[in-house]
């Protein structure tokens, strides 16, 4: 049962926890939505097919964002009971320096078990179903991706241009060089076109064109008023397709089952431990910034020198934590590094509360 104290501070860190994970998740959502408004002005994706594919970037976004934004509630609302002397009265009523950092723990375990859901689950499985839809609108809306006025590459050894595109979907002045097959390629130009589906796959059908092919140094001309083109190479493409790193689970990364190259396999290892270490953050900058804030003695003038440094320090512990994933992946050995330095933030926030120093008030003009 929470005591009214701890309610309080709860309550405290709970909403600009999820102000500031909110804000963050929808600014970056939108600069990578914006990727996708093409394909709904210009490439007839419709707009539940938009929001469906680009929410399914939000669990990344989460797992990234919510140890950040906790991070920084705490520094905020901790801040403030200093500033409004309420930590001082608490801590003169007999709360020892663990139970007042109890409710910043208590959210920092459960964002960290929340993170964990994310990191181990969620994300892999909505990575997974955003390349599956992907694939899913290549194969069934393959004339999206062409873009007009562009020399579009949508497979290797293909190049597809587009003069303009109909409201209706029809596909005006086309030109296509197959040179998949490099000792025969082939060229065809066509007025007109559009796609069509079979049971066979995608099929783009050219109306009032010709086709030129080179073969043993020979070349065949041939006017057509409509040819199909087999784009079936797509769903082959699909079905070959070797899952990357953020669709796996994390068994699925420390024993995939296909045969892959060394270095891919060391960037699966890479990824699997960041997902196992990058959650403890959570509990870790949370621990962190209590334990600064709940450290030194009360000054009226404020603190924005150590919430400077403390700030400074978490970027630090950041960018280490994810240079460390880069290096993992080229020595797989350096994995025990990514453990060591998430459990050194938090031993070394607990022995930082263990020593904390009591806050008594600070003459006014002393300097911070």
């Amino acid at each position: 049962m929470l005591s009214h104290y701890q309610r309080y501070i709860l309550k405290l860190l709970v909403w600009p926890m999820l102000l500031i994970t909110f804000s963050l998740t929808c600014i970056i959502w939108l600069t990578q939505a914006l990727r996708f408004i093409d394909f709904i002005i210009n490439r007839g994706l419709s707009i539940l097919d938009f929001v469906h594919i680009t929410l399914l970037l939000v669990p990344s976004l989460l797992t990234i964002i919510l140890p950040v934004a906790l991070f920084i509630s705490v520094i905020f609302s901790y801040n403030k009971l200093v500033a409004d002397s309420e930590l001082v009265v608490m801590e003169a009523s007999g709360l020892s320096p663990w139970q007042l950092a109890r409710p910043a723990l208590t959210i920092g375990l459960i964002v960290t078990l929340i993170s964990y859901a994310l990191s181990l689950y969620i994300m892999p499985a909505a990575n997974r179903q955003f390349k599956d839809m992907q694939s899913f609108l290549r194969d069934n809306y393959t004339s999206i991706l062409l873009q007009e006025e562009v020399f579009n590459h949508p497979a290797p050894g293909l190049t597809v241009f587009v003069r303009e595109r109909n409201d209706d979907g029809t596909l005006r002045g086309i030109l296509v060089h197959d040179n998949r097959i490099a000792s025969q390629s082939v060229t065809m130009m066509a007025d007109e076109g559009r796609m069509t589906q079979t049971p066979r796959g995608p099929r783009f059908l050219l109306i009032r064109g010709m086709r030129q092919q080179i073969r043993e140094g020979r070349i065949s001309w041939l006017d057509f008023d409509s040819y199909n083109l087999d784009l079936s190479f797509y769903t082959q493409q699909a079905q070959k397709r070797i899952p990357d790193a953020r669709e796996r689970f994390v068994t699925d990364l420390f024993a995939p089952k296909e045969d892959i190259p060394e270095a891919q396999r060391n960037k699966f290892l890479a990824e699997a431990h960041q997902r196992l270490t990058w959650p403890l953050y959570s509990l870790g900058l949370a621990m962190l910034s209590v334990a600064v804030l709940l450290r030194s003695e009360f000054n009226r003038r404020g603190r924005w020198k150590r919430i400077t440094a403390l700030s400074g320090g978490a970027l630090i512990i950041v960018l280490i934590t994810f240079g460390l994933n880069n290096l993992t992946a080229r020595m797989p050995m350096l994995a025990v590094m990514m453990y060591a330095n998430a459990l050194l933030v938090v031993l070394f926030s607990g022995y930082l509360l263990l020593r904390r120093i009591p806050m008594q008030p600070r003459g006014q003009w002393e300097p911070a």
